[in-house]
């Protein structure tokens, strides 16, 4: 179910906006769990015995899985529902934005003008949207994350951060950030040797994942880059409702505003597989030029398909055909070792890691596992009741 949340730009909301919200997460939940535990079953019974790769090459692969169930009744049920309950995460949260858009904005003005935690907000009019972001609407959500309804707008990040509330039927975390804290105490577990003195997360959006860093570092700067304003502004305001201190700019990633040399730690949560090939690239190779020498690059993703069964590969590419996520597939059918020596970083210094949500674990079974090598089932990258994120990075050397 939604979480509440708790920050000075939290929407008020009618008890009828609070049930329907409640309904569309509640339906997620039953589509991501129940209608997807009905779907597997079904395949594993009735399909998964008599289908064999089409040029009969070899063991199936995700692909596969989806040729041989897509004509499936129960296929056809899940991804109709959960297609629906896409569109209705955000119809449920646009109506109380629209009602309440002049109220947010004046607010996250004032907090930015107060800037009472000590952050800092850079935007940069000129900066071009790439089209690859501007040519989809992403998540279905409409307008995406960078549209502008004139002013000092904050309206796409207040539905970001509403609909995903909606979205994770409360699998993410009291303040939807649970990707960042498990990333950060990852990284805290494997590489705090110093602490890290700089940090900068890649396509941060509204800073969800951006604060734990400074959080579980508490002397360390940190920084967020998007290319989207609205959500910025958002990200900057809430940032100092909440009085932790960090500083969002408007940035592609593709093209860093940082020195060489000047990060210890360069960060990004769920956003490759935003990006085509050509994007991930130029970012990769970003994130080695401004990483100091034994500095980290640490990105929180999908896992790759070779390291998934056919059918997990299946269900986590839906998303690629039915969800408006055009490079999803692309990004999970690559090797991130290659990635990541392609960028100039060594191949020996490459780590990847399977883990726990931190906010929801034992202290004691989240180091265990953090500190073990990964192992990838069902639920890795999986938006259920039971998740386990997937990281991985290197090590800049020399």
């Amino acid at each position: 179910m939604t979480q509440p949340i708790s920050h000075a730009l939290a929407l008020d909301r009618s008890r009828d906006a609070r049930a329907r919200e409640r309904f569309v997460s509640g339906l997620r939940g039953y589509v991501l769990n129940d209608l997807a535990g009905a779907m597997r079953e079904d395949f594993d019974s009735s399909v998964a015995a008599g289908v064999e790769n089409e040029a009969n090459a070899g063991p199936m692969d995700g692909a596969g899985v989806h040729r041989a169930i897509r004509k499936r009744a129960i296929f056809k049920a899940y991804s109709s529902a959960r297609c629906t309950a896409q569109q209705m995460v955000w119809d449920v949260v646009m109506d109380s934005v629209e009602r309440q858009r002049e109220r947010l904005n004046a607010a996250g003005k004032e907090l930015m003008n107060g800037a009472s935690a000590g952050g800092t907000l850079e935007l940069d009019p000129s900066l071009g949207i790439p089209r690859y972001v501007e040519a989809v609407d992403v998540h279905l959500m409409p307008g995406c994350y960078y549209r502008e309804h004139g002013g000092e707008d904050l309206a796409a990040g207040a539905i970001y951060d509403q609909g995903l509330n909606v979205f994770a039927f409360g699998a993410m975390g009291k303040e939807l950030n649970d990707i960042g804290w498990s990333m950060a105490n990852f990284y805290k577990l494997r590489f705090n040797n110093p602490a890290p003195g700089r940090i900068l997360d890649a396509g941060c959006t509204i800073g969800h994942n951006t604060l734990p860093w400074k959080q579980v570092f508490p002397d360390a700067e940190v920084h967020g880059i998007d290319v989207a304003a609205p959500c910025l502004r958002y990200a900057h305001a809430r940032a100092e409702a909440m009085g932790i201190e960090a500083h969002f700019h408007q940035q592609s990633a593709e093209s860093i505003r940082f020195p060489d040399r000047s990060m210890d730690v360069v960060f990004s949560s769920m956003f490759l597989h935003e990006l085509p090939r050509k994007a991930i690239r130029n970012y990769l190779a970003e994130a080695h030029r401004v990483l100091k020498p034994g500095g980290v690059l640490l990105n929180m993703e999908l896992p790759p398909n070779d390291r998934m069964a056919a059918y997990e590969q299946f269900y986590l590419d839906w998303d690629s055909y039915y969800n408006n996520e055009p490079f999803y597939k692309d990004f999970r059918d690559q090797n991130p070792k290659q990635l990541t020596t392609e960028a100039g970083f060594s191949a020996d210094a490459y780590f990847e890691g399977v883990m726990p949500r931190y906010t929801y674990t034992a202290e004691e079974d989240f180091i265990a596992m953090a500190q073990a090598g990964p192992k990838f089932g069902e639920d890795t990258g999986r938006l259920s009741d039971i998740i386990f994120w997937y990281g991985f990075g290197s090590v800049k050397q020399g």
